[in-house]
Protein backbone atom coordinates (compact mmCIF):
# COMPACT_ATOMS: atom_id res chain seq x y z
CA UNK A 1 0.00 0.00 0.00
CA UNK A 2 1.06 3.94 -0.21
CA UNK A 3 3.36 5.08 2.23
CA UNK A 4 0.69 7.19 3.63
CA UNK A 5 -0.10 4.14 6.17
CA UNK A 6 2.92 5.27 7.46
CA UNK A 7 2.06 8.72 7.94
CA UNK A 8 -1.82 7.99 9.44
CA UNK A 9 -1.92 11.00 11.61
CA UNK A 10 -0.08 13.29 9.34
CA UNK A 11 -1.29 13.69 6.29
CA UNK A 12 -4.32 15.99 6.42
CA UNK A 13 -6.55 13.77 3.67
CA UNK A 14 -8.60 15.38 0.63
CA UNK A 15 -12.44 14.26 -0.17
CA UNK A 16 -11.62 10.76 -1.14
CA UNK A 17 -12.72 9.80 -4.97
CA UNK A 18 -11.88 6.87 -5.29
CA UNK A 19 -13.91 4.46 -7.20
CA UNK A 20 -17.04 7.02 -6.97
CA UNK A 21 -17.77 8.30 -10.73
CA UNK A 22 -19.02 11.84 -10.83
CA UNK A 23 -19.72 12.14 -7.32
CA UNK A 24 -22.10 14.66 -6.24
CA UNK A 25 -22.43 15.28 -2.29
CA UNK A 26 -25.35 16.67 -2.24
CA UNK A 27 -26.26 19.87 -0.54
CA UNK A 28 -26.63 19.04 3.17
CA UNK A 29 -28.82 21.32 5.91
CA UNK A 30 -29.72 18.76 8.34
CA UNK A 31 -27.36 16.01 10.47
CA UNK A 32 -27.15 12.58 10.44
CA UNK A 33 -29.77 11.02 13.07
CA UNK A 34 -27.47 9.00 15.27
CA UNK A 35 -27.53 5.62 15.17
CA UNK A 36 -29.11 4.09 18.01
CA UNK A 37 -27.59 0.54 19.79
CA UNK A 38 -30.45 -2.31 18.84
CA UNK A 39 -31.52 -4.13 22.14
CA UNK A 40 -29.95 -7.90 20.66
CA UNK A 41 -26.78 -5.82 20.81
CA UNK A 42 -24.50 -5.47 23.57
CA UNK A 43 -22.56 -2.78 24.50
CA UNK A 44 -18.39 -4.20 24.73
CA UNK A 45 -15.20 -1.86 25.64
CA UNK A 46 -12.43 -3.54 25.41
CA UNK A 47 -8.63 -2.98 24.34
CA UNK A 48 -8.27 -2.40 20.47
CA UNK A 49 -5.45 -5.01 19.59
CA UNK A 50 -5.98 -4.25 15.43
CA UNK A 51 -8.72 -2.77 12.96
CA UNK A 52 -10.68 -4.26 10.26
CA UNK A 53 -11.01 -1.86 6.93
CA UNK A 54 -14.38 -3.41 5.14
CA UNK A 55 -15.01 -2.00 1.81
CA UNK A 56 -18.35 -2.98 -0.13
CA UNK A 57 -18.64 -3.64 -3.53
CA UNK A 58 -21.45 -1.56 -4.45
CA UNK A 59 -22.78 -3.17 -7.81
CA UNK A 60 -23.76 -6.29 -5.80
CA UNK A 61 -25.15 -4.04 -2.88
CA UNK A 62 -27.08 -1.66 -5.34
CA UNK A 63 -28.23 -5.25 -7.81
CA UNK A 64 -31.31 -5.30 -6.16
CA UNK A 65 -32.24 -2.16 -4.19
CA UNK A 66 -32.11 0.48 -7.20
CA UNK A 67 -35.72 1.54 -6.49
CA UNK A 68 -34.82 1.35 -2.67
CA UNK A 69 -35.66 4.61 -0.97
CA UNK A 70 -33.67 3.66 2.15
CA UNK A 71 -30.31 3.18 -0.49
CA UNK A 72 -31.61 5.93 -2.84
CA UNK A 73 -28.02 7.97 -2.30
CA UNK A 74 -26.02 5.24 -3.29
CA UNK A 75 -28.21 3.09 -5.42
CA UNK A 76 -30.14 5.31 -7.75
CA UNK A 77 -27.34 6.95 -9.81
CA UNK A 78 -28.17 10.63 -8.64
CA UNK A 79 -25.46 10.98 -6.67
CA UNK A 80 -22.87 9.22 -8.83
CA UNK A 81 -22.06 5.86 -9.82
CA UNK A 82 -19.79 4.02 -7.09
CA UNK A 83 -17.35 0.70 -7.46
CA UNK A 84 -15.87 0.02 -4.00
CA UNK A 85 -17.29 2.31 -1.08
CA UNK A 86 -15.98 2.23 2.61
CA UNK A 87 -18.34 -0.37 4.76
CA UNK A 88 -16.01 0.54 7.95
CA UNK A 89 -13.45 0.62 9.99
CA UNK A 90 -13.60 -1.60 13.24
CA UNK A 91 -11.15 -1.73 15.93
CA UNK A 92 -10.78 -5.92 16.94
CA UNK A 93 -9.71 -6.97 19.96
CA UNK A 94 -7.87 -10.33 21.12
CA UNK A 95 -10.64 -13.48 20.78
CA UNK A 96 -14.03 -13.26 19.03
CA UNK A 97 -16.09 -10.70 20.60
CA UNK A 98 -14.79 -7.26 19.43
CA UNK A 99 -15.50 -3.53 20.70
CA UNK A 100 -18.71 -2.22 19.64
CA UNK A 101 -21.68 0.65 21.03
CA UNK A 102 -18.80 2.11 23.21
CA UNK A 103 -21.07 4.87 23.87
CA UNK A 104 -23.92 6.99 22.88
CA UNK A 105 -23.30 9.84 20.08
CA UNK A 106 -24.83 13.15 18.69
CA UNK A 107 -25.87 13.45 15.26
CA UNK A 108 -23.35 13.90 12.98
CA UNK A 109 -22.94 17.25 11.49
CA UNK A 110 -23.64 18.03 7.87
CA UNK A 111 -20.25 19.23 7.41
CA UNK A 112 -18.89 15.74 8.34
CA UNK A 113 -21.24 14.21 5.98
CA UNK A 114 -20.84 16.53 3.09
CA UNK A 115 -16.81 15.64 3.61
CA UNK A 116 -17.14 11.74 3.52
CA UNK A 117 -20.23 11.47 1.24
CA UNK A 118 -18.27 10.29 -2.01
CA UNK A 119 -16.51 7.42 0.43
CA UNK A 120 -19.66 6.28 2.30
CA UNK A 121 -22.52 7.85 0.24
CA UNK A 122 -25.33 6.53 2.35
CA UNK A 123 -25.51 9.28 5.91
CA UNK A 124 -27.36 6.26 7.49
CA UNK A 125 -24.52 4.22 7.16
CA UNK A 126 -21.93 6.93 8.65
CA UNK A 127 -24.23 7.15 11.94
CA UNK A 128 -24.04 3.78 12.61
CA UNK A 129 -20.40 3.24 11.38
CA UNK A 130 -19.54 6.18 14.27
CA UNK A 131 -21.97 4.95 16.42
CA UNK A 132 -20.98 0.95 16.68
CA UNK A 133 -17.30 1.28 15.90
CA UNK A 134 -15.87 4.89 15.78
CA UNK A 135 -16.94 5.40 19.37
CA UNK A 136 -14.62 3.09 20.63
CA UNK A 137 -11.16 3.84 18.75
CA UNK A 138 -11.75 8.06 18.42
CA UNK A 139 -12.88 10.63 20.94
CA UNK A 140 -14.46 12.64 18.55
CA UNK A 141 -16.24 11.62 14.51
CA UNK A 142 -13.98 13.98 12.62
CA UNK A 143 -11.25 12.07 13.93
CA UNK A 144 -12.66 8.72 12.97
CA UNK A 145 -13.61 9.81 9.70
CA UNK A 146 -10.34 11.22 8.92
CA UNK A 147 -8.50 8.46 9.83
CA UNK A 148 -11.06 6.19 7.96
CA UNK A 149 -10.29 8.42 4.62
CA UNK A 150 -6.43 7.85 4.72
CA UNK A 151 -6.90 4.18 5.35
CA UNK A 152 -9.45 3.98 2.55
CA UNK A 153 -7.47 6.46 0.16
CA UNK A 154 -4.45 4.00 0.42
CA UNK A 155 -5.87 1.10 -0.99
CA UNK A 156 -5.18 0.91 -4.57
CA UNK A 157 -7.61 -1.66 -6.75
CA UNK A 158 -7.04 -4.15 -9.54
CA UNK A 159 -9.29 -3.76 -12.45
CA UNK A 160 -12.39 -4.92 -11.32
CA UNK A 161 -14.02 -5.37 -14.35
CA UNK A 162 -11.13 -7.67 -16.11
CA UNK A 163 -11.76 -9.86 -13.12
CA UNK A 164 -14.66 -10.05 -13.86
CA UNK A 165 -14.82 -11.38 -17.04
CA UNK A 166 -12.88 -14.71 -16.62
CA UNK A 167 -13.15 -17.83 -13.79
CA UNK A 168 -12.01 -16.23 -10.76
CA UNK A 169 -11.01 -18.24 -7.25
CA UNK A 170 -10.86 -16.40 -4.05
CA UNK A 171 -6.78 -16.95 -3.86
CA UNK A 172 -6.65 -15.34 -7.45
CA UNK A 173 -9.30 -11.80 -6.24
CA UNK A 174 -6.67 -11.81 -3.13
CA UNK A 175 -3.48 -12.14 -5.12
CA UNK A 176 -4.92 -9.50 -7.39
CA UNK A 177 -5.22 -7.08 -4.50
CA UNK A 178 -2.09 -8.28 -2.92
CA UNK A 179 -0.08 -7.27 -6.52
CA UNK A 180 -2.01 -3.65 -6.67
CA UNK A 181 -0.77 -2.85 -3.08
CA UNK A 182 2.75 -2.58 -1.74
CA UNK A 183 3.22 -4.64 1.27
CA UNK A 184 -0.66 -6.20 1.63
CA UNK A 185 -0.07 -10.12 1.09
CA UNK A 186 -2.94 -12.19 0.22
CA UNK A 187 -3.36 -13.51 3.41
CA UNK A 188 -4.49 -10.01 4.85
CA UNK A 189 -7.09 -10.00 3.26
CA UNK A 190 -10.65 -11.63 3.97
CA UNK A 191 -13.68 -11.92 1.33
CA UNK A 192 -17.11 -12.29 2.07
CA UNK A 193 -19.75 -13.67 -0.69
CA UNK A 194 -23.13 -13.78 -0.77
CA UNK A 195 -25.16 -17.45 -0.85
CA UNK A 196 -25.23 -17.08 -4.31
CA UNK A 197 -21.05 -16.73 -4.81
CA UNK A 198 -21.26 -12.93 -5.59
CA UNK A 199 -18.67 -10.64 -4.29
CA UNK A 200 -20.03 -8.34 -1.68
CA UNK A 201 -17.18 -7.20 0.46
CA UNK A 202 -13.27 -7.48 0.57
CA UNK A 203 -11.72 -6.46 4.11
CA UNK A 204 -7.96 -5.64 4.70
CA UNK A 205 -6.10 -6.55 8.28
CA UNK A 206 -4.61 -4.31 10.14
CA UNK A 207 -2.38 -4.16 13.47
CA UNK A 208 -2.88 -1.46 16.08
CA UNK A 209 -0.26 0.67 13.97
CA UNK A 210 -2.92 0.78 11.08
CA UNK A 211 -0.55 -1.34 9.21
CA UNK A 212 -1.69 -4.32 7.10
CA UNK A 213 -1.12 -7.53 8.68
CA UNK A 214 -2.34 -11.34 8.51
CA UNK A 215 -5.54 -11.89 9.22
CA UNK A 216 -5.85 -13.69 12.89
CA UNK A 217 -6.54 -17.30 11.72
CA UNK A 218 -10.54 -17.17 13.14
CA UNK A 219 -11.01 -14.73 10.31
CA UNK A 220 -9.59 -15.67 7.46
CA UNK A 221 -12.85 -17.06 6.00
CA UNK A 222 -12.73 -18.14 1.75
CA UNK A 223 -10.45 -21.11 0.99
CA UNK A 224 -8.54 -20.25 -1.94
CA UNK A 225 -9.71 -22.58 -4.65
CA UNK A 226 -13.40 -21.30 -3.76
CA UNK A 227 -15.53 -19.93 -6.64
CA UNK A 228 -16.12 -16.14 -7.01
CA UNK A 229 -18.34 -14.38 -9.24
CA UNK A 230 -18.20 -10.08 -9.47
CA UNK A 231 -21.24 -8.08 -10.44
CA UNK A 232 -20.24 -4.98 -12.77
CA UNK A 233 -23.87 -4.08 -13.00
CA UNK A 234 -25.69 -2.96 -15.77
Amino acid sequence: MKAIFALIFLVLPTLVQAQSYQCRAPSLTDPAAPARKPAAELRRVRPVSGYTLAMSWSPEFCRLRKDDRRHKSQCSGDDGSFGFILHGLWPDAQGASYPQWCRATKALPPAIVKRNYCMMPSPRLMARQWSKHGTCMANRPETYFRISRIMFGAVEFPNMDRLSRKPLTAGALRDAFAAANDGLKADMIRLKVNRRGWLEEVRICLGKSFRPQRCPRSMRGLKDNRSIKIWRGT
